[in-house]
């Protein structure tokens, strides 16, 4: 069974095929049994390919644009009823979405994960700005710790707290993206910065929005910054032994991601010059490294036990 393409969910709803970048995530999986690896390809491109029908012209000076946000949120509604008929075997399945369907069975996905999600997609059709982190919090868990929660289930795993760590990983995954991507959502009308802390740190949505970069902006960033990487800790901790090999590739997104807040940090967090990145040389090197350590790993472990 084939991975599911954006050419076979636009063939499915008639709609042009979106042109979507490749994600830090696509380096993570390369390793895993194809099996595995085709269900994980099918589900982030289904995700991908939703959140472009909420980010197409989806600016600030639309947002007020009745018509368009409700044609979106029809969409997102239609794709929920059909994600349910996938789990109802008396309907027919599409060619298009069988591999969907193989992956939901396969690897028994509950259905409630596919809900969570397309709410977070739809709060962001109607909410662009957050108050508190708890609120951002609740939006995280639906756009990022739901797809943690996804993964695990076709990575496979044994402990109770590997489902903290794939939520409390998707926590740390999202506020790193949400501090890269601070100019481009904002261009885009967001803001995701919880609105308390800009408060805090006494800087304004019209300084964000006038791209200031001062003492200020450094200084909510690094605050940001350190919420994420205590996410990132408490993940690790929450990981027992015997399962890093099976969420070996979340540990390569792990990874990636942490030294992409590095290179931010580093940068004093001036996203506003450049958009910051890991290479795809670096991503090679670091799922390479990370390969090599769980070998490592591996082979003292049965050495212990022997």
């Amino acid at each position: 069974m084939e991975f599911l393409t954006y050419n076979n969910l636009a063939a499915f709803e008639k709609e042009p095929v979106p042109n979507l970048p490749n994600s830090n995530f696509e380096w993570s999986f390369k390793f895993l049994p194809i099996e595995k690896r085709n269900a994980i390809f099918t589900i982030y491109n289904l995700l991908s390919y939703i959140d472009n029908i909420v980010d197409i012209d989806n600016y600030f000076s639309k947002k007020n644009d009745v018509e368009l946000i409700q044609h979106k949120l029809n969409r997102i509604s239609r794709w929920i009823d059909i994600i349910d008929e996938l789990y109802d075997d008396s309907k027919n399945t599409s060619s298009y979405l069988a591999p969907l369907k193989y992956a939901i069975k396969r690897f028994n996905i509950p259905n409630q994960y596919f809900h969570f999600l397309f709410n977070g997609f739809r709060r962001d059709l109607h909410q662009n700005r957050y108050q508190s982190f708890d609120e951002l919090k609740e939006y995280m868990f639906e756009v990022a710790s739901i797809v943690g929660l996804i993964t695990i289930e076709i990575l496979g795993y044994k402990y109770q707290s590997t489902k903290e760590y794939a939520i409390n990983l998707g926590y740390a995954l999202q506020l790193t993206n949400i501090i890269r991507d601070v100019k481009t959502d904002k261009d885009r009308g967001y803001i995701y910065l919880p609105l308390n802390d800009l408060q805090k740190f006494k800087y304004t949505e019209e300084d964000l929005i006038n791209e200031e970069y001062n003492d200020n902006f450094v200084e909510l960033m690094g605050y940001q910054s350190q919420k994420a990487k205590e996410y990132f800790h408490k993940a690790r901790t929450l990981l027992r032994p015997d399962e890093r090999k099976s969420m070996f590739a979340a540990g390569i997104m792990d990874e990636i991601y942490f030294r992409l807040l590095e290179k931010i940090e580093l940068m004093d967090y001036n996203i506003f010059k450049n958009k910051i990145k890991v290479s795809n040389s670096h991503k090679f090197m670091i799922a390479l490294k990370h390969f090599l350590s769980l070998q490592l790993f591996i082979s003292r472990l049965k050495s212990i036990r022997s």
